[in-house]
């Protein structure tokens, strides 16, 4: 009898890590070839509890004027506050993830964020997070319900639940509260999907991949439709305006910028996401009936994407 061998099965976070780092290759390579033009330079970084990252950041290319993709695979103990904030009894972690933000130069072609994490507890608790979302200079009501069909499409492949669910968190996520506007068009975000309580581990690892590669998919395409719009001196200056509100919201409201300042990350890092300019102007009202008041009427939650138009 020919004994059975026995093949070691890599840890979940081994695995995903993996996959993290693949991701990030991939959607790089997507980016620059859409851009046509630069290319993403590379840095590495040790994090001081163990493991590091990679950010990868493009700069005045033919359409990014600057973005990043940022890999970081990290582990450790936390500090009391934040171990707190996360509900954990264990202050020993792991986290691995994607995050990406794209400014580009057109003011027609819309920024993008993306993010995929995955995080374990001490205890052994494990969970997945993410989401993406689209914020146009200048809202094209097709174009974001088109965005949105190709989200909904992945989410209903996995459960017919999320889209619904991740939109109107997203929603109420990408808000600003205090100029009462969203962020953009929004998208889905979700947090703390728990392996066995939301999920088998492979169900929601499938989740997340799919909702990495359709925002590669996604955006890429937008970039390539919107490059060759025309624009001049007053779409530049609202567009400004509008990365401006985008600062406001990284600075003062997304949990993970503060989070990650207030837990000493990697500062280069978490405010990649910023934009190379913006301006901010006293009590600015866009003229009645503007291209700009128009965006400015689509910036509010609750829009159904699906069928604007229809």
């Amino acid at each position: 009898m020919t004994p059975s061998v026995l093949i070691p099965i890599a840890p979940p976070r081994t695995v995903v890590e993996s996959w993290m780092r693949q991701f990030q290759d991939w959607l790089c390579h997507r980016l620059e070839a859409a851009d046509g033009g630069a290319t993403f330079s590379r840095d590495d970084w040790a994090h001081e509890g163990g493991g590091g990252g990679c950010t990868r950041v493009i700069q005045q290319g033919n359409v990014l004027e600057k973005g990043g993709v940022a890999f970081s695979a990290v582990w450790g103990e936390m500090d009391e506050r934040a171990a707190r904030q996360l509900l954990m009894p264990d202050r020993r972690y792991f986290a691995t993830g994607v995050s990406v933000v794209q400014h580009p130069r057109s003011p027609m072609v819309p920024i993008s964020h993306m993010n995929v994490r995955y995080f374990e507890a001490g205890n052994g608790e494990a969970w997945f997070g993410g989401g993406l979302d689209l914020t146009p200079i200048y809202v094209d009501a097709e174009q974001a319900r088109r965005f949105h069909e190709q989200i909904a499409e992945v989410c209903d492949r996995h459960d017919t639940s999320y889209y619904p669910r991740f939109k109107q968190w997203a929603d109420e996520y990408f808000y600003l509260p205090h100029r009462r506007e969203t962020r953009g068009v929004g998208g889905i975000f979700f947090d703390r999907l728990t392996v066995g309580r939301d999920g088998l581990f492979e169900e929601l690892f499938a989740f997340v991949q799919d909702v990495g590669e359709v925002y590669g998919r996604a955006y890429s395409a937008i970039m390539r439709q919107n490059a060759g719009l025309p624009y001049g001196e007053q779409e530049l200056q609202w567009q400004r305006v509008r990365r401006g509100r985008y600062a406001e919201f990284n600075l003062a409201i997304d949990r993970g910028t503060r989070f990650g300042l207030e837990t000493g990350g990697r500062t280069e890092s978490i405010l990649m996401s910023l934009p190379p300019q913006a301006d901010w102007h006293y009590n600015l009202t866009p003229e009645p009936d503007s291209c700009e008041a128009t965006t400015q009427q689509w910036l509010r939650p609750g829009v159904d994407w699906l069928n604007v138009g229809q």
